[in-house]
């Protein structure tokens, strides 16, 4: 099983939010459900429920291609209409009704009606994803025979079995809950998602709620996600292919939080997304390490991260970490090419503890370490630490950034070359 990791510290404030159990359904007032509906031929769970609080704002994250699913549309609309409120969302696992025609809105409306009604609240509330084979449209009848079972199964300890059914061919599920401390009140931010490949940013092929028992006005929620999803699910990359159903909805619900602690709450909101995005490319298609880049030196951060992802989405780059080949020539190529400007004569490089350049220039190394390193980090031979660390200094000023992608191996061909036969 591949190794997830758990942020619990966040530097930019003095807050330690730590793990705690319970992922999604962990904040007060949230309930998860899941079940098998026969979505899928593998027999597995394969529609869930998420149910928020009443009053509960909602900010949203979506997919950039213009080659959309009628749920992504569908959930964007209805959160603008309501100035960012929603209850519950819905995911079928085994479809991805993307480029389905007019049959993929009605499906979507009909879906989240049926819905409504059981739950007894407004259709503009309830919001829909989708995830599966483009093309391929929800076989409706076997979604709505699954709605009541559904609804009936809705409880607070349901997060583990809604971030099963949300998977598609990812190894693990991927949830995550941290608590703190703010101003003397618990408040708790979960969270769960699913990805594995298709994964690039502006988004990836990424489903991922977030759960906040703090209330927060609408505009300022969605701000915090916006600035959190850009630090964690638009820095990630498995093979640079962007879905058609990309979504990140984040439901916030409970006593207003007082503005002094906004800086701390956006930190864990940071945290979780973080967690979920590494656990994504962690779990990457074929991939058996983690890679981890950090560009320091920028002139901004935006710089820093455009940097960050151009070598992380570098097949070259990608492909000598799977060898266990410190061929560092190929990271300084893929910064070159990131469009960012920078003096590469104030390059400094970094494998792990091994330092490989310096002002520009090439350094003499172990390379037998430095490939050890490597090839400690694959999936199960290390799992105290099976990230890659890659670090990258371009110059003096302040703009820092991360992104992360994974190894890839010829897993991933043969994963894909299969995957709708």
């Amino acid at each position: 099983m591949k190794r997830q990791d758990c942020p619990s510290h966040c530097a930019a404030v003095s807050i330690t939010w730590q793990p705690i159990n319970g992922g999604v359904t962990a904040p007060q007032g949230f309930q998860a459900a899941a079940v098998t509906a026969g979505l899928k031929a593998s027999g597995k769970p394969d529609l869930s429920l998420l149910l928020a609080p009443e009053g509960a704002v909602c900010a949203g994250t979506f997919t950039t291609s213009l080659v959309r699913a009628a749920c992504v549309d569908l959930c964007a609309e209805r959160l603008a209409a309501s100035g960012g409120h929603a209850r519950a969302v819905l995911t079928n696992s085994g479809q991805a009704n993307a480029c389905t025609g007019d049959r993929g809105l009605i499906d979507s409306q009909r879906a989240t009606q049926a819905l409504a009604d059981r739950l007894g609240v407004a259709a503009e509330e309830v919001l829909i994803c989708s995830t599966g084979v483009i093309g391929v449209p929800i076989p409706m009848d076997t979604l709505l025979a699954g709605l009541d079972p559904l609804v009936a199964a809705l409880g607070p300890e349901g997060g583990a079995a809604a971030a099963s059914a949300i998977l598609t061919t990812d190894l693990i599920d991927k949830q995550i809950a941290l608590e703190a401390n703010l101003g003397g009140r618990r408040v708790r931010i979960g969270g769960m998602a699913k990805g594995s490949g298709m994964i690039h940013p502006n988004m990836a092929t990424m489903l991922g709620y977030l759960s906040c028992d703090a209330g927060v006005p609408a505009d300022l929620w969605q701000a915090m996600v916006s600035r959190a999803v850009d630090r964690s699910f638009n820095a990630i990359t498995v093979d640079g292919d962007t879905s058609t159903n990309d979504t990140y909805l984040a439901f916030a619900a409970g006593e207003p939080l007082d503005p002094e602690h906004f800086d701390a709450l956006e930190a864990g909101l940071t945290a979780v997304s973080q967690h979920l995005a590494k656990a994504i490319a962690r779990d990457g298609e074929g991939a058996t390490c983690l890679i981890e880049v950090q560009v320091e030196g920028a002139a901004t951060e935006a710089g820093a991260r455009a940097i960050a992802r151009t070598v992380c989405g570098s097949s070259l780059v990608k492909c000598a970490v799977h060898g266990r080949d410190p061929n560092w020539g190929r990271i300084v190529a893929a910064a070159g090419r990131a469009g960012v400007l920078f003096q590469p004569d104030a390059v400094a490089l970094w494998l792990g503890p091994h330092q490989l350049m310096a002002a520009g220039q090439p350094l003499v190394f172990d390379r037998s370490a430095a490939s050890a390193y490597l090839r400690d980090r694959a999936a199960g031979a290390y799992l105290q630490d099976d990230t890659v660390q890659i670090r990258l200094q371009v110059g003096e000023g302040p703009g820092q950034g991360r992104a992360w992608g994974c190894d890839l191996s010829d897993q991933y061909v043969r994963i894909n070359a299969d995957y709708t036969t």
